[in-house]
């Protein structure tokens, strides 16, 4: 089947959640598919992992977009018009011509897009479009606006929520087929849409990947939050990981060291290293079976909301037992006590944590079931597999309307 599939970031393994999503979907897809891909990038030395994803696309087109949504003409737009802040920030003119000469030329089955942000360059056309959302965006903005905005601002961001959900629905409607990732966005979706119906195509992981490597454990003992830090819930929830979590799990364990990693490390989070010799930083790692393995339990206090957490799934499959918030495993549909220890109580995952320090067996007994849950449920190939069928059935609708 031929597919036009449209990213709002290059498909790069192991960058973040979004990207890796892309990268393996595209990976797996390209063994049924003839896939000609068409995504944003911000800055050049993206285009080095152009001749990776070439690999399994028989196109890729790439088209700058500001490196910083707050660029005068963003905001500028943004107040004159009925355009929310990340439609104006993640559209180009060119893409949106490029795309109509494409579908002008070349006959497509159908187009793929991830994410409604990028539904605004396709043009009008009768080719059947599949929509999914990796993350509700107007219910991740509410909750920036809720804890980050002061009080005289809200109303300036409140506004521009209003614009975002507006055509976040829009372009719900006017997609073939829609799909959330998760089904807790599923139940959010359809409670805007009652009447319409929608799937679930979730995150995965690559388990091979996983398994190929073997990384000693660190000695003294880390707990692990690995984030990009330019999405805020995980700078929210580092912050929380410090300052509620952390303490408690020092005063009962004398030798644990707090790992943080990640990329795009804000200073604010790097200075908590220079405060406690305890809490080491590391950005920018290549591989990430080499803080999973090598650590002793992933904690996750996430409050914010959107999607499922690449982090939960990758350290599962890694064997590395997770501590998380309940948003923190929003979508996994895993076993609280059995797959993972979740609570919404930041003592309680303080205790979580020294409890599996302390337990070996615990911690065994919990990092095989994570692992076997996520082999049965989040293996790349088998979600690939319903996404086929999915493309299948849109291709016979639209050839029997």
């Amino acid at each position: 089947m031929k597919i036009l599939m449209l990213v709002p970031f290059l498909p790069i393994d192991q960058m973040s959640g979004g990207q890796t999503r892309w990268y393996h979907m595209i990976k797996n897809l390209s063994k049924m598919n003839e896939i000609t891909l068409m995504s944003l990038i911000k800055d050049d030395w993206e285009k080095k992992y152009i001749p990776e994803i070439e690999k399994y696309c028989s196109k890729v087109y790439v088209f700058k977009r500001p490196k910083s949504p707050w660029t005068i003409r963003n905001l500028f737009l943004t107040l004159i018009s009925f355009n929310p802040l990340v439609v104006i920030r993640n559209f180009s003119m060119e893409e949106r011509s490029a795309i109509k000469k494409e579908l002008s030329t070349n006959e497509y089955d159908l187009i793929h897009a991830e994410t409604f942000y990028v539904m605004p360059h396709i043009p009008k056309t009768k080719i059947p479009i599949i929509l999914v959302e990796p993350t509700i965006e107007y219910s991740v903005y509410q909750h920036y606006v809720d804890h980050e905005v002061l009080s005289i601002f809200k109303f300036i961001y409140q506004f521009d929520i209003l614009k975002l959900k507006f055509w976040e629905k829009f372009y719900w409607r006017r997609a073939s087929r829609l799909f959330a990732v998760s089904d807790e966005d599923k139940n959010v979706m359809q409670k805007e849409l009652p009447n319409r119906e929608i799937g679930v195509i979730p995150n995965g992981v690559d388990l091979d990947f996983f398994n190929a490597k073997h990384v000693a454990k660190k000695f003294p003992p880390r707990i692990l939050y690995h984030g990009n830090y330019k999405w805020m819930q995980n700078v929210e929830a580092v912050n929380l990981l410090v300052h509620e979590v952390w303490p408690e799990i020092k005063s009962k364990v004398k030798n644990v060291k707090l790992w943080i990693s990640g990329r795009n490390v804000p200073p604010e989070i790097i200075e908590y290293s220079k405060i406690d010799n305890d809490i080491e930083i590391s950005e920018s790692i290549e591989d990430n079976r080499d803080i999973y393995k090598a650590s002793a339990v992933l904690v996750t206090p996430i409050r914010g909301p959107g999607g499922t957490r690449l982090k939960v799934l990758e350290a599962l499959a890694s064997g590395l037992p997770v501590v998380s918030t309940p948003v923190g495993v929003a979508g996994l549909n895993l076993t609280p006590g059995v797959h993972a220890l979740v609570s919404p109580k930041m003592k309680d995952l303080s205790s979580y944590v020294v409890k599996l320090l302390n337990d070996q067996k615990l911690s065994v007994k919990i990092s095989k079931s994570g692992k076997i849950f996520v082999k049965e449920n989040f293996d790349w190939r088998t979600i690939v597999d319903k996404l086929n069928k999915v493309y299948d059935e849109a291709k016979i609708i639209n050839n029997n309307p």
